[in-house]
């Protein structure tokens, strides 16, 4: 975004002079932009962003039209590693009447995602992946997604200086390979799906194939979805039972 850009949403609907002083101070010392704000704007939806949570990036509304794709109203969507809820959000924006579960182990990131997904009916749960679902939704999801995080741990020092240092490590590190999550949601997701339902990761080009194996192994047929619109990579599994 240019600064001009930067500007002007800084200056909509502030309050006096003192209020934009503080906020463009907060944006020269590197605080991202949406945290400054309180809002992104993401998938042609508006999702509160609160300090110290992971920024929903234009990226990752590839995963939105591929989730678009696969559901229909009053579908059942499970959303792992929510963050803001902001994926969740906008889908449930575009597909009438879905029943949503999003799931973060980051409490600031429940409490953010509860203010963005409550009110349109549906459910946050605070916890370890699946860990926290209501048992009854064994079986009874169309569609898992999931912005795992995907960066390796030896790379985290090497990202912007906006999410380094103002986003959650564990909103980042993807372990060695960066797969870590990719391995344990491949194995844990056929468990929550419906037959043919569908497990959707965003992943990198570079990491995609090794996130399709993982998803291949646990008996997901596997296609890699690339947009160079969006610079992104998301893995599309169909669970094959």
């Amino acid at each position: 975004m240019f600064a001009e850009d930067e500007t002007e949403l800084l200056m909509a609907g502030i309050q006096g002079a003192a209020e934009l002083e503080r906020m463009v101070a907060e944006r020269c010392s590197g605080t991202p932009l949406e945290h400054v704000l309180g809002w992104a704007d993401f998938a042609g939806v508006r999702v509160s962003v609160t300090p110290g949570v992971f920024v929903p990036r234009p990226r990752s509304e590839l995963l939105v039209d591929c989730a678009v794709e696969a559901l229909r109203p009053g579908d059942t969507v499970i959303d792992l590693c929510c963050g803001t809820g902001a994926i969740g959000v906008a889908i449930s924006a575009r597909i009438a009447g879905l029943a949503l579960h999003a799931c973060d182990v980051d409490p600031a990131a429940v409490g953010c995602a509860r203010r963005n997904v409550e009110p349109l009916g549906g459910h946050v749960h605070l916890g370890d992946l699946d860990a926290p679902l209501p048992p009854a939704l064994r079986g009874q999801a169309r569609l898992v997604v999931a912005n795992a995080p995907y960066v390796p741990t030896d790379a985290i020092p090497l990202l912007p200086h906006e999410a380094r240092d103002h986003e959650p490590t564990v909103a980042l590190d993807g372990g060695r390979d960066g797969l870590d999550l990719h391995r344990r949601i491949a194995r844990l997701a056929p468990r929550w799906l419906t037959p043919g339902g569908y497990l959707l990761i965003e992943t990198s080009e570079d990491q995609s194939e090794g996130t399709a194996a993982l998803m291949a192994g646990t008996g997901f047929a596997v296609t890699i979805v690339q947009s160079a619109e969006h610079d992104a990579t998301v893995v599309l599994g169909v669970a094959r039972y």
